[in-house]
């Protein structure tokens, strides 16, 4: 694999935090596994010297790195199944599992979303879209619910325009700790890197390259004890956008690892957020289409038991 060298100035920012977080957050497309591993193998040198993964940073020091180049990974089709909801000549909507990723990356080269619908669509593996052929928006790997690939290029331009003019409607069902109050209405934050912690993204109070205008309207549904069942209704479609507004105005999702409590208590192993509905144009007739997913097995037993008084 070819090598090629980049240089870092360390941020004040991060003196006394350890070499593999602090890389891990200043460079997030390498994981911090991955860069214990350059460390390790010798590819990183700060002031000229090789140092250890625990090593704490001063101050100042000067990093060079190794790093190798990025290599987009060969995508294979795989015969997974698929919970599809709608599809025709132009496009195909998913109810995505939760455990699933989307597209394929570092540390999650096959079982993917994209690995599934190739099986299914062969052809989407010439829709462009930069390494996620045919994705039109995204979920992330522990969120369930609708998703959808667009089956050659004109019907994912099409889908996106949309997308990017605000004009799909997306409704994801979200439990969060506390009784929601106010039980109505629309936050209005941007977001961008946090940066202090660059693999998450935060409510930012000054706009910069990183930060953008978001807004997420939400409606509480149903009260339970310490919970409350709420629809969000995101207007913009940023990355982790409604875990973080949600834990930004005080009630953070339950079961969520990055933006939740520190002392979350819950039993379940992944964030309750659940993508419910869609509602779009059609690309070949600009007809209206709505699409719906129930709440899969997992949170609808937690509501259950929420409802017995069993958590």
């Amino acid at each position: 694999m070819t090598l090629h060298n980049r240089q870092v100035e360390i941020s004040l920012d991060a003196v006394g935090e350890r070499l593999d977080r602090a890389l891990s957050e200043l460079l997030p497309e390498l994981s911090r596994m991955q860069w214990q591993k350059l460390i390790r193998e010798g590819q990183v040198m700060v002031d000229g010297a090789p140092v250890k993964s625990s090593y704490r940073i001063l101050g100042g020091e000067t990093l060079v790195a190794m790093i190798p180049e990025a290599v987009e990974p060969e995508i294979i089709a795989e015969n997974i199944p698929l919970d599809i909801r709608y599809e025709d000549s132009d496009l195909i909507v998913v109810n995505k599992p939760p455990g699933m990723v989307v597209h394929p990356s570092l540390g999650h080269e096959a079982g993917t979303l994209v690995n599934a619908l190739l099986a299914h669509c062969p052809d989407l593996e010439d829709v462009s879209g930069g390494g996620r052929p045919g994705i039109v928006h995204r979920l992330d790997k522990d969120t369930s619910g609708l998703i959808i690939a667009a089956k050659h290029d004109r019907a994912l331009e099409y889908l996106q325009s949309q997308f990017k003019q605000r004009t799909v409607s997306k409704v994801y069902l979200a439990l969060v700790h506390g009784s929601l109050q106010p039980p109505e209405a629309i936050i209005d934050a941007p977001i961008g890197r946090d940066p202090r912690h660059r693999q998450k993204m935060a409510v930012t109070t000054a706009e910069g390259e990183d930060s953008r205008p978001a807004q997420t309207a939400f409606r509480a549904l149903t009260y339970y004890h310490d919970y409350t069942l709420v629809e969000c209704r995101p207007k913009t479609g940023r990355k982790h956008q409604i875990r973080v507004h949600m834990a930004y105005i005080g009630f953070p999702i339950a079961g969520d690892s990055v933006y939740g409590r520190r002392k979350d208590k819950t039993a379940w192993k992944r964030h309750f957020l659940h993508a419910a509905e869609l509602t779009f144009r059609r690309p070949s007739d600009d007809e209206e289409l709505h699409i719906t997913a129930e709440l899969p097995e997992d949170l609808s037993a937690i509501l259950a038991a929420l409802s017995a008084g069993h958590l």
